[in-house]
């Protein structure tokens, strides 16, 4: 299997850690009151989504303290937040796909971002489906392998054991893929108790073919759109198909 250009994502952010957590956690929460809030229960055992999103808050480090207050804020009867999931879609430089999963209380505001991102950077933002039939929803778990001191036929062994579908090395990382996009989760554990540092793990958009930007204006601006995507606070994940994202 090809890349996945989710690490490189994972990849820019690991150098400013500090700098992105707490808006990560922040994303994260939110992604959390609405999965208890719609799937009337706290319990992960009996919330799937919940489930989901405490193994994507576990892969980034959020505290286990955090995750209970969040969970318990959700079930408190003075909680008024009210989240709603909207999905956009459209076209980056040279009809790079994009797909922008938001979280917000305020649709209205949220579009107007959106749209003004994609225009203001040469794309533009297309109807629900345009893109979305362009990639595969499956279960994607990056494993930590910086030092290098992973056996690839063991963490291939172990992956498919627990359950994955796929495996791949990437560079300092290994992909490990589940077609069940909900498998994740007990895959996840699987690898967490053989002692294996995750760094992402969640249910992903993966791109079935690539796009490469040659321009340097094109590749410019992409980027930019990305950064602006990924510093809005209503954006919780974006998916897209350009094969050299840095």
């Amino acid at each position: 299997m090809s890349g996945h250009s989710k690490w490189h994502n994972i990849q820019k952010t690991k150098g400013a850690q500090d700098a992105k957590r707490a808006q990560a956690f922040t994303k994260i929460a939110r992604e959390m009151i609405v999965a208890v809030k719609e799937g009337g229960s706290g319990d992960p055992a009996a919330n799937s989504r919940l489930a989901a999103v405490i193994a994507k808050a576990k892969a980034a480090n959020m505290p286990n303290d955090n995750i209970k207050r969040t969970i318990e804020k959700a079930l408190g009867s003075g909680s008024t937040e009210n989240f709603e999931s909207i999905t956009y879609e459209g076209y980056g430089p040279s009809g790079v796909a994009v797909i922008v999963e938001t979280m917000t209380d305020n649709r209205n505001r949220t579009a107007s971002e959106i749209r003004h991102y994609f225009d203001k950077y040469g794309g533009n933002m297309g109807t629900t489906g345009c893109v979305s039939w362009s990639f595969d929803k499956k279960g994607v778990i990056v494993v930590d392998n910086e030092d290098g001191d992973i056996d690839e036929d063991t963490m291939m062994m172990d992956a498919l054991e627990a359950g994955a579908d796929d495996f791949s090395p990437e560079g300092e990382v290994y992909e490990v893929y589940t077609n069940d996009p909900d498998a994740f989760v007990a895959v996840s554990e699987a690898l967490q108790e053989k002692g294996y540092k995750l760094l992402s793990a969640q249910a992903e958009m993966v791109p079935q073919t690539y796009i490469k930007l040659t321009g340097e204006d094109e590749i410019k601006n992409m980027q930019k759109m990305l950064d602006m995507f990924d510093d809005n606070d209503d954006v919780q994940n974006v998916w897209h198909n350009w094969e050299d994202a840095e």
